[in-house]
């Protein structure tokens, strides 16, 4: 008799902790945590968890007639796409996880996309821009980054209000897949503002050497010099211009300028330098989770010591783009949900959230520069919040 009730025991146990399971929904992520990228990579481990925790302490998701709770199995691929390859494929295999969101940087979500086409599992990234990413026909990969492509169509239209105008441009790029989709688009609207590019020049990946390409950019002189790299190429090509004395009277920067941690970086050096983003902490963007953007910053300043930028709003953008399609679906089939990702539309903290049939949204991107020392909000795209300080002195004056 004693062994029955510990059989029954064991099956009630048993029965219990599937059914626990049964009502939970994991996301895995394979994140650059360490290694060259993982100073970006934070944000989305950070905003995967607040988005999470914010949505379980609301009530979860309800799923059909299921409510259930999200979890997370987040893995470090040590900034390497290889290994990053291998953590969702063993996410998805051994893991057993529901649905994947993706990891930091357009080069690794092209490798880590086909992982989830191969399994038929939706991944939901808001790290990678290329246009190669949604050129493939796949589809089960979604992203919440602009396109890599018109990137800086916000700041070419405010040049050409400037004056004196911008008339020529040195554009200078990585040999990565999203900063060549960057001067690909570039390139054409250069042309269509009737500018010119007179300096085109690619550099290897992690680059620390400025010094050939800035020569070459003082002998052309062009009136403004727009650069697509990681955050630690701009930082070594701001410090090499300046030890170099080359002030064009304009230069921008596709990543770094929207973070606290540039300006602390550079310190007055960083002034001048314009950048853009789709995403600022305003009171305007409501958000059913997070009340609205302002608030979603100051709580994620407080939880984690730092200021969130578009990449952590993106980062819960993806959580709540997945939570929406869950609950239109009815169902945690993953064919059924990705069906219903393709058809989201709702306003978040990060803007309104909506796939193109590629995959990919459509967020404008705001021109913002540092100006004595903070970040201002200069041009939407079709006027000026804030006058611009232009033309950029030389460093001698400055």
């Amino acid at each position: 008799m004693r062994a029955i009730k510990f059989v029954v025991l064991g099956l009630v146990l048993a029965l219990f902790a599937s059914t626990a399971s049964a009502q939970t929904i994991t996301f895995g992520a394979s994140l650059q945590l360490t290694g060259s990228l993982a100073n970006t990579g934070r944000y989305y481990k950070d905003a995967f968890q607040m988005a999470v925790d914010t949505i379980n302490k609301a009530g979860g998701v309800k799923v059909g007639d299921t409510t259930y709770q999200l979890a997370l199995k987040i893995l470090d691929n040590q900034s390497d796409n290889n290994l990053a390859v291998r953590q969702y494929t063993q996410l998805l295999t051994q893991d057993k996880v529901d649905f994947l969101l993706g990891p930091y940087a357009s080069g690794t979500v092209m490798v880590t996309s086909a992982v989830a086409e191969k399994y038929q599992v939706p991944m939901i990234e808001g790290g990678g821009a290329s246009g190669q990413i949604f050129s493939r026909g796949y589809k089960y990969i979604f992203g919440t980054l602009p396109a890599a492509g018109s990137y800086f169509r916000s700041t070419i239209d405010m040049m050409g209000k400037l004056d004196p105008a911008v008339k020529t441009i040195g554009l200078l790029y990585a040999d990565d897949s999203f900063d060549t989709s960057v001067a690909e688009g570039t390139r054409a609207l250069v042309d269509h503002a009737g500018m010119q590019v007179t300096v085109d020049e690619r550099y290897s990946t992690d680059a620390s050497d400025f010094s050939t390409v800035i020569s070459q950019l003082k002998s052309k002189n062009p009136d403004a010099v727009l650069v697509a790299g990681h955050e630690t190429e701009v930082l070594n090509f701001i410090r090499q211009a300046k030890s170099l004395n080359f002030s064009p009277k304009l230069y921008s920067f596709t990543v770094g300028v929207p973070t606290a941690d540039f300006r602390q970086a550079l310190g007055s050096d960083a002034n001048y330098a314009f950048g853009m983003t789709p995403w600022l902490p305003l009171a305007s963007l409501k958000d059913a989770y997070f009340g609205d953007a302002a608030q979603f910053a100051a709580a994620y300043q407080q939880r984690f010591g730092y200021a969130p930028d578009y990449h952590a709003a993106s980062g819960v953008a993806d959580v709540e783009a997945f939570v929406k399609a869950l609950e239109a679906a009815g169902t945690t089939e993953p064919k059924a949900v990705r069906d219903a990702i393709a058809n989201v539309s709702f306003q978040s903290l990060y803007g309104h959230v909506a796939f193109g049939a590629n995959g990919q949204i459509d967020l404008p991107q705001t021109v913002i520069q540092v100006q004595d020392g903070k970040l201002a909000t200069v041009f939407n795209g079709t006027d000026f919040e804030t006058q611009p300080m232009y033309p950029m002195p030389a460093w001698s004056a400055r």
